[in-house]
């Protein structure tokens, strides 16, 4: 799927609202999608594994999941699998070639633990999700929650590694979802914003606004994020049930007026450059679109803020 530029700038200006609702509407029929497969695989297996690159809204889309299922009458507990992340100890911790630590490897996760509590919970007994505290990259004692399903709750475990055959082979039975933020934006046929620069300018804005991050140290992680995608998710895509895009035709300019900021320089030596020098000139393509138009539940809000959801 790809956007014209010309049809998002259009609308930009002469139905903003328009353009925002109809595109809320195409997601929300995709999350409706999901919960109806989901529930014809619950005589299979309670657990629903959901996937997808860094920056897709993947905990949104699982909230939002899991509200359709309860709304269907079943309850729905979520996990993020980012919770099983071993503690960080840097004589094991896997490396990037460069010899930086690689947080994006399936390695960093405990992935004996989280077989076990998915035998475990398929046999409805109960399990004491771990708490990872990213702030001191390691895990704490005091467990995140407690889970025992009943025979009406399925559980969604939600992790960039969630398809890895580290997983689906042993429980090949789970419910396998995929989601991406990957269309491109065309002028005249010719890709003027390719799909994964959605997920790099989320990225951006939301380590900016909400994580202090200097946009300098979110853009240098990119090429290794590009990477473990590569080598630890694309392989897996093949193995969902169902996946489905995640990007808003009008996303970009709605964060434009801070993302143009963000990238009006863009580190030099940093891997990649070649291409992420051309996010700024791209993003001067867009027009703006006031944030106050964006629904509170709207998955962009996992970016910008302002939702209803807590992440």
């Amino acid at each position: 799927m790809a956007f014209s530029l010309e049809e998002i700038n259009y609308r930009t200006v002469a139905d903003p609202k328009g353009m925002i609702e109809e595109a809320d509407a195409a997601y929300e029929k995709k999350i409706q999608t999901a919960a109806e497969k989901i529930l014809e695989n619950r005589k299979n297996s309670p657990i629903v594994l959901l996937s997808g690159p860094s920056g897709s809204g993947k905990t949104t889309t699982a909230m939002k999941i899991s509200q359709a299922l309860e709304e269907r009458g079943v309850r729905t507990h979520y996990v993020a699998m980012d919770n099983y992340f071993n503690t960080i100890r840097p004589e094991t911790v896997p490396r990037t070639p460069e010899g930086e630590m690689d947080l994006e490897s399936p390695l960093c996760l405990d992935w004996k633990l989280l077989n076990r509590h998915f035998t475990e919970l398929t046999q409805g007994k109960r399990i004491y999700v771990p708490k990872y505290e990213f702030s001191r990259q390691m895990r704490i004692q005091e467990p995140s929650k407690s889970i025992k399903l009943k025979d009406d709750e399925i559980v969604v475990f939600e992790g960039i590694h969630a398809l890895n055959d580290m997983i689906t082979n042993v429980h090949p039975e789970a419910f396998k979802l995929y989601v991406s933020a990957s269309s491109d934006v065309t002028f005249h046929r010719k890709v003027v914003f390719q799909g994964s620069w959605f997920r790099l300018v989320r990225r951006t804005v939301r380590d900016y606004l909400f994580r202090g991050w200097d946009p300098h140290q979110t853009i240098s992680m990119w090429a290794n994020v590009r990477r473990g995608e590569h080598n630890n998710i694309t392989p897996f895509i093949y193995k969902a049930d169902y996946q489905f895009d995640t990007a808003f035709s009008y996303e970009l300019p709605v964060m434009n007026e801070t993302a143009t900021q963000l990238f009006h320089t863009i580190p030099q030596g940093v891997e990649r450059f070649d291409e992420l020098k051309n996010v700024f000139p791209a993003l001067m393509l867009f027009g703006n679109i006031s944030t106050d138009l964006v629904a509170d539940d709207a998955l962009i809000r996992e970016f910008i803020g302002g939702g209803i959801y807590e992440y």
